[in-house]
């Protein structure tokens, strides 16, 4: 680990003394400068946000309910974490995946869309709507990161941040909902933190599946896009299966 302001740790020691981090991006680049890097996972504590698996649909990711007659409020739980739109990956924590998708259909970008969205109406813990993109081009790729979270603990307005990113080898940015576990859950503050991203993907998906907390963890996705070809390896992983 590096100390200072240019702090980087693993995302295993990132998350691995923190209950409950909620839902997560991470976006960056392999070690080697080959490989463009995200992951996507959800935790829960309620047996609606636990009865969920990650589906993959062709280079899309879904969610379901393991257990559709346990489904108590499918609004802020099912939806399309991953999304493709030509040579652009959508990476979402909600339906602001499908905003997103449409708004660059229009012609329109990533920031335009996020206007139109707030943080998720889910009183008294008011949870952020995070996303992230990625954009290939010429055997590379740039990515941003967005947060939409409350501007108090009233939910009386939505603050918008957004952090663009150029790819750095070895280094991935992470951002979750929330801080910690508590009551209410106490919303992610500050910038996406800072990671090691590993060339290899069995390294990286481990590191993370295995230091999520055991009873709060559900599903995982990680996706490594080769820049060269365009081909990608990816882990899917359900608690529930």
């Amino acid at each position: 680990m590096i100390m200072g302001i240019y702090s980087v740790q693993t995302i295993g020691d990132r998350i691995k003394d923190n209950t409950y981090v909620g839902r997560g991006i991470v976006i960056g680049k392999s070690e080697d400068g080959k490989k463009a890097v995200f992951a996507y996972f959800i935790m829960g504590r309620s047996e609606n946000s636990r009865n969920r698996i990650f589906k993959e649909e062709g280079e899309n990711v879904t969610i379901y309910p393991f257990d559709a007659s346990k489904v108590a409020d499918p609004s802020l739980i099912i939806y399309s974490p991953v999304r493709k739109y030509r040579n652009s990956v959508i990476v979402t924590n909600g339906d602001q995946t499908d905003t997103i998708y449409d708004f660059l259909a229009q012609g329109k970008t990533f920031e335009e869309a996020l206007e139109t969205r707030c943080f998720e109406p889910d009183s008294p813990n008011f949870t952020p709507r995070i996303s992230g993109i990625l954009h290939f081009a010429d055997a590379d790729f740039t990515y941003k990161l967005s947060i939409l979270k409350s501007a108090d603990e009233a939910g009386s307005a939505c603050n918008r941040y957004t952090f663009s990113y150029t790819p750095c080898n070895g280094l991935g940015h992470f951002i979750h909902t929330y801080n910690h576990d508590g009551n209410p859950i106490p919303t992610f503050t500050g910038e996406p933190e800072r990671v090691i991203i590993p060339d290899d993907i069995q390294t990286f998906a481990n590191d993370l599946w295995n230091n999520l907390n055991q009873a709060n963890k559900i599903s995982l996705y990680v996706r490594y896009t080769d820049l060269a070809t365009g081909k990608f390896d990816k882990i899917l992983i359900n608690k529930n299966e």
